[in-house]
Order: structure tokens, then sequence, then C-alpha cells
């Protein structure tokens, strides 16, 4: 069993309700038209995708962390950060799947072949993933899953429901982003991003899960039952509190709704666009078609009692 800390954090938003409600768009954004939404390279199109035909310049090695990785530079003078390992490919999907629903997230891409260049000459390092360092987009630290402005919130509640169908199981707060976007002539907006998503398509409750299995993904279930409207997920991972006693059936159904909207088309390029072969691919979006029309079923379950 993974415990990764002692005791329970209390679980509490950090301003009315109502005024909570006028800060929704730092949180999510609801996207005008799910189908539409560019899975092959995310909100930020191609041209900030890296270009993989020449070399990157090596930076300096990642220092924490479990998967290793590195800062690189390329001709441009653009800085990224790049994760090797099987992390890689989910982190990649699993964002293009919250960005299209609505979820702010960074750039990120997957690239199938990197050459590093260092003062020992050219050296093929494979698959990773990219994410620039970009000057419109500021880190400010971390933010809290258990007190923020949003705990309660349908799109709160729902995120969390989202990653649940995903078994992510790396719900720490130092995995979360606060940036400051500055968009060309505009006002400068606050993101709350959950960022390092590369622990799911896997198991829970171990310290290191075995990942981009399909069969072992499928044999896992999303909802052990349901307790007096409350659900309960079939999670052995960080941070149960968020979960226990708290995520109800609607908000299942609503995060289920919502990830429904993603077309055939979509599901497929957004796995493409990670690196995965096509029938792992299916194999996956089988899945987690099947726990989606689970949770729209959720509150049917409960009425029919």
């Amino acid at each position: 069993m993974y415990m990764p800390f002692c005791g329970t954090l209390d679980v509490h938003p950090t301003m009315p309700l109502e005024q909570a409600q006028t800060h929704l768009r730092e949180l999510w954004v609801p996207p005008e038209d799910v189908a539409a939404q560019n899975m092959a390279y995310g909100p930020w199109g191609a041209e900030h995708a890296p270009k993989a035909d020449k070399p990157f310049a090596f930076v300096h090695e990642k220092t924490h962390g479990v998967s290793p990785g590195y800062t690189v530079r390329d001709e441009e003078g653009r800085e990224w950060s790049v994760k090797f390992g099987d992390e890689a490919p989910v982190e990649v999907l699993l964002s293009r799947v919250l960005s299209a629903v609505g979820y702010h997230q960074p750039p990120v891409y997957y690239v199938s072949q990197t050459r590093f260049e260092d003062e020992k000459g050219t050296h093929d390092q494979g698959a990773a993933r990219f994410r620039p360092k970009l000057k419109e987009l500021k880190e400010l630290g971390d933010w809290s899953w258990q007190q923020n402005p949003f705990v309660g919130t349908k799109p709160y509640q729902g995120l969390l429901v989202i990653l649940m169908m995903f078994n992510s199981s790396d719900l720490k707060n130092s995995n979360n982003s606060l940036y400051e976007y500055m968009p060309k002539q505009d006002t400068p907006q606050t993101w709350y991003v959950v960022r390092d998503l590369g622990t799911a398509l896997g198991e829970t409750g171990k310290l290191t899960p075995r990942r981009n299995d399909p069969d072992l993904f499928g044999r896992h279930k999303f909802i052990n039952g349901i307790d007096r409207d409350f659900v309960e997920f079939n999670y052995q991972g960080w941070h149960k509190e968020l979960f226990e006693g708290r995520v109800t059936t609607a908000d299942v159904v609503w995060a289920a709704d919502l990830l429904g909207k993603l077309t055939e088309t979509q599901w497929a390029e957004s796995f493409k666009s990670a690196g995965y072969e096509p029938d792992t691919a299916q194999a996956f979006i089988r899945v987690l078609k099947g726990r989606i029309d689970e949770g729209r079923h959720t509150g049917a379950s409960v009425s029919s009692r």
C-alpha cells in the first residue's frame, strides 16, 4: 500500500462559493465546442511544437521527481523541459483531454526520437515529452488540492472525477502549478493547472505503478459503490480525503457528460499525439468509454433504489 503521509488533511474552499464562481475561469473555461478541439497539437497548436529534426543543446539534468529528464535548448534559444520514461506519453495524452474539455494546460508535445548535444557530441535519446518555457506563462508556485477557491464547485469536483477515470494516482500539491498567463494585448490571467499528469493509465496504490498496459488498466474498477449519494472510487493512491464522502453522483455525471462530447476521431488523435500504437489506443479507449458510460448512469443507479 502506498502511504505518502500520515493523517488526513482538511479540505475546504478558501473563499465563499459566490466569490469563487467569479473566479472559476482561472480553473476551467466552458469550451464552446468540445468536438472542435485540436487533439493532435493541443490548444497551443503546432507553432509551439519542438522542431526535432535538429539536435537540442543540453543545459542540465532534472534534479527532482521519479522520471528521468533534462532541460535543453533549441536553435531559436527556447528552453524545454524534457521527460523520458513511461510517464511521458501518459502526460501528453491526459493533457490533451483536459485542455479539450476546458481545463488550462501548458503546451506539451510527444517526440518519438530526440537528439541532444553536449561537450561529448550528439546522443540519441529516444522518445520524450517536451514542454517549452514560454515568456507568456510565468510560474508562480504550487497550489493545494485541499485548500483553494474552487473546492466543492462543479469544475473542481469534475476534475477529480476525470482523473479517477484515468487512474491518476499522483495527486500531490507539488504537481499543481499556479501560472500567470500574459496573452498579447490583453489582461494577465491566473491559471490553476494540474500539470505533471504522468502517473495515470495504470495501477494505483503503489510507489512505482505499472502504466500503459490496457489489459491491466481495464481490470481496475472505476467505481466500487455509492453511499448516500457519495461515490466510492476504486482508488488507492494519494490523498483519499479529496474523495471520501465528497464526490456525488451528480459530479460524476457532469464529468462523464463532458468527456462524452469527445468524438471517436478526437480520442484516436489524442492517443496518436502521445505516441500510442493504434491497437493499444483502441484498447484504452474502450475502457475509458466504458467508464464514461458508467459515470453517466451513476445517478440513475441511485434514483432506481
